[in-house]
């Protein structure tokens, strides 16, 4: 997981070092936008694959193959219901998208026609978030891992081709994303199926079943999706005060931001391990292998979050200068790596713990520390530092992670611990 998760932030670095090696920051800054719109508009969903790994791992701890159906059919159902509104509702979207962004009159008709192409991979995506949370619960680490790769691998190289051989810019990199969206959506399929072979039972009953469940699947996907919701809008937020500054900071920014993706996909392949484990762990009602699961997956947390720190210690100002060949977006890049530096030991303990929580299907506990970060901390912090600058934002960012961090610790410790199976 550690490895496919990777994989992801790889392809927005190969984006990043296409646009930063054309003739204007325009390119790269409209990307960057245009890419944030899209972690708005899809990762604000990414709720399907949370509540799908949580209870298909429960049903797979529970050994009942009738749940394990009904933990697919429903998320799917619900997948391609909220794809075909997004497509229906895409216009809309994407002016609101772009007021909220302002990326600029050069950088705006840019982002208008990366989104009109990368709209389309909409179905793919959603039933993609599905194909891999159900995979994960069936503690199937590989297929998603092969699902991801080819994803990445076959839009890396029609990035490269649309861009470098066409000419075709933004275009280029959004068709290239839609394409290999599909691709990843076609393995998916094939590899459910043979999953679901292993695991025989009536899909009649399964339907039952997932209709019965609805409430409990809409309740646990409500409270992720305004918990995901919550974090990219904030994600958003950093961008848009960012192009304010001016397009040097937010071509910057993004750059720099493909650090942190680099950092949080990593963590989320343990995170990810974790949900599926704590999800078995609770469905066979075994204490003892969820302590010692947690035991594990924390140390393991803080070791790869160390060895983040020196990374970008050492490798941080090759990296800017391999992600752009611009002199003066390099130089900005520069004067704000330090935060990078500092964030992964600060960032861990947010991604571990979102991983119990979502194998422990708490997500309401998970929504209220995130509203309680970003409304407390975040925005209260922006405003007291926005006299500093860029310097400024990434102080506020820093806190805001800092602070769900601390707070999902405190409140594991203090209430979701004890409620969980032989407590």
């Amino acid at each position: 997981m550690i490895v496919s998760g990777i994989s992801v932030p790889l392809l927005g670095l190969v984006d990043t070092a296409v646009m930063g090696h054309m003739d204007d920051s325009r390119y790269l800054a409209a990307v960057a936008a245009g890419a944030q719109l899209f972690a708005v508009l899809f990762i604000s969903l990414n709720f399907l694959r949370m509540g799908t790994t949580g209870t298909t791992a429960q049903a797979f701890g529970a050994a009942d193959d009738g749940a394990l159906r009904h933990s697919l059919a429903g998320p799917t159902l619900l997948a391609l219901l909220l794809a075909l509104l997004v497509l229906l509702a895409q216009a809309p979207l994407r002016e609101a998208g772009i007021r909220l962004l302002a990326p600029g009159a050069e950088v705006e008709p840019l982002v208008r026609g990366y989104y009109d192409i990368r709209i389309w991979s909409a179905p793919a995506v959603l039933v993609n978030f599905v194909i891999i949370g159900w995979l994960l619960g069936t503690q199937d680490a590989r297929g998603p891992l092969a699902i991801i790769l080819l994803t990445n691998a076959v839009n890396i190289v029609l990035d490269l081709y649309f861009v470098l051989a066409l000419g075709m810019d933004v275009r280029g990199v959004a068709l290239a994303t839609v394409l290999g969206e599909a691709s990843g959506l076609v393995l998916g399929a094939w590899l459910v199926r043979r999953r679901l072979a292993a695991h025989p039972a009536s899909w009649r009953l399964a339907a039952r079943g997932a209709l019965s469940s609805w409430r409990r699947l809409t309740d646990i996907n409500g409270n992720l999706f305004i918990r995901t919701l919550a974090l990219i809008l904030t994600f958003a937020f950093f961008t848009a005060q960012g192009a304010r500054l001016g397009q040097l900071t937010l071509a910057a920014n993004a750059l720099l931001m493909n650090f942190f993706m680099l950092l949080s996909f990593a963590l989320d392949g343990v995170a990810h391990a974790a949900e599926a484990l704590t999800g078995r762990a609770i469905g066979a009602r075994d204490r003892a292998g969820l302590d010692r699961l947690i035991r594990r997956a924390r140390a393991w947390t803080f070791w790869f979050g160390l060895a983040f720190c020196a990374a970008w210690a050492l490798a941080g100002p090759w990296l800017v200068d391999l992600l752009t060949g611009l002199p003066d977006v390099r130089a900005a890049a520069r004067q704000y790596l330090p935060w990078l530096v500092a964030m992964p030991l600060i960032a861990v303990w947010s991604f571990f713990y979102d991983g119990i929580y979502v194998g422990a299907t708490r997500t309401r506990e998970m929504r209220s520390v995130m509203l309680a970060a970003v409304l407390l901390v975040f925005l209260p912090a922006w405003y007291l530092s926005r006299d500093l600058g860029n310097h400024g934002l990434w102080l506020a960012f820093t806190l805001f992670i800092a602070a769900r961090g601390i707070g999902m610790h405190l409140w594991y410790q203090r209430a979701v611990a004890n409620r969980l199976p032989g407590s």
